[in-house]
């Protein structure tokens, strides 16, 4: 198949007519401008293992993120779908026909971060969305990563991004530098052939790099997340601030720019249902059950771990290996 790939055809995906709008268009996705692979993200002490999501209609669902982001079906019934590839899970959709759409203003899922192995890999993926028309939300240069933004069929929001190298990312005092700067199409698209989309499936080192929540108060998160997860700040602008395991940019993004002072979050609502943390160590569970209980936080046994809530009722999974 022949693509039409041009600048003119990737703005207007993202729904844009200059690079500066997409890179706007992404900090939208990030909320406000300015302010290595993945194997690095995978090898911290913590690191995102999956996530799950409640959704209204379970076919439409697994089928974009099999279409669209290139997850195999692993498993499939009438009541929940499970995503991955290689053999690992990295999303489960549970189907709930009868949920309202949660809102955007209320705690939850502000997007799910993939991050594919190798830039080359972003490059031929965007080929792979440009070809079968995918809208857009924005794309731009994080400096640490390079992204690209969309929102599935029932809103929730997906980042695809591929990291630079952490050598060159810039510390100062404990905190990354980054930015939503344009993201250099050109130079990217280099990297693959822009005519004959190859992206057939997600590459087999594709992971859920982070995740990004809506939360009512960063304070509270700050001290759930930081305070009680264990999980280092790396960055802090207006309404936002990143956290990460092991010195990666972050593992999770956090912000009020449309949630701030949001209440507690309906479970009969679409949206994030729970995501998992995947301990490197057992005897880092064992402590990190430990710091838990000592914060107060409310938990639940798993045969594999424990779950905690958050401030918000957004359910985290802390799980060996």
């Amino acid at each position: 198949m022949t693509i039409d790939l041009t600048r003119r055809t990737l703005l207007q995906l993202a729904g844009a007519t200059s690079l500066a709008m997409a890179a706007a268009g992404a900090a939208r996705a990030e909320g406000n401008p300015l302010g290595g692979g993945p194997t690095y993200a995978s090898r911290t002490p913590m690191r995102v293992g999956m996530v799950t999501l409640r959704v209204k209609n379970l076919d439409k669902l697994a089928d974009y993120y099999r279409d669209v982001i290139g997850l195999t079906v692993m498993e499939r019934s009438s009541a929940a779908a499970r995503l991955g590839t290689a053999g690992i899970t990295l999303l489960v959709l549970e189907a709930r026909p009868d949920a309202a759409i949660e809102p955007r203003n209320a705690a939850g899922l502000y997007h799910t971060a993939f991050l594919m192995p190798t830039r080359k890999d972003l490059a031929r993926w965007l080929v792979h969305a440009a070809s079968h028309r995918v809208p857009l939300s924005g794309f731009a240069d994080h400096l640490v990563s390079e992204s690209v933004y969309l929102d599935d069929p029932e809103g929730n929001g997906i980042e695809v991004y591929a990291d630079r190298d952490p050598s060159q990312w810039q510390w100062s005092e404990g905190s990354v530098k980054m930015a939503t700067d344009e993201l250099n199409i050109p130079d990217l698209l280099s990297l693959t052939n822009t005519r004959v989309s190859d992206y057939a499936k997600a590459p087999d080192g594709m992971r859920v790099g982070h995740m990004h929540l809506r939360v009512g108060d960063l304070a509270q998160a700050a001290s759930f997340y930081h305070g009680a997860i264990g999980l280092d700040p790396t960055r802090s602008r207006n309404g936002a601030a990143f956290l990460s395991s092991g010195r990666y940019h972050h593992h999770l993004g956090m912000n009020v720019w449309q949630s701030q002072g949001a209440g507690q979050r309906d479970d009969s609502t679409t949206g994030l249902a729970w995501f998992s943390l995947v301990m490197a160590k057992p005897d880092l569970l064992a402590a990190q059950e430990e710091r838990l209980r000592k914060g107060g936080a409310r938990i639940v046994q798993l045969p594999d771990g424990v779950e905690a809530v958050d401030p918000w009722g957004t359910r985290v999974r802390l799980l060996k290996v």
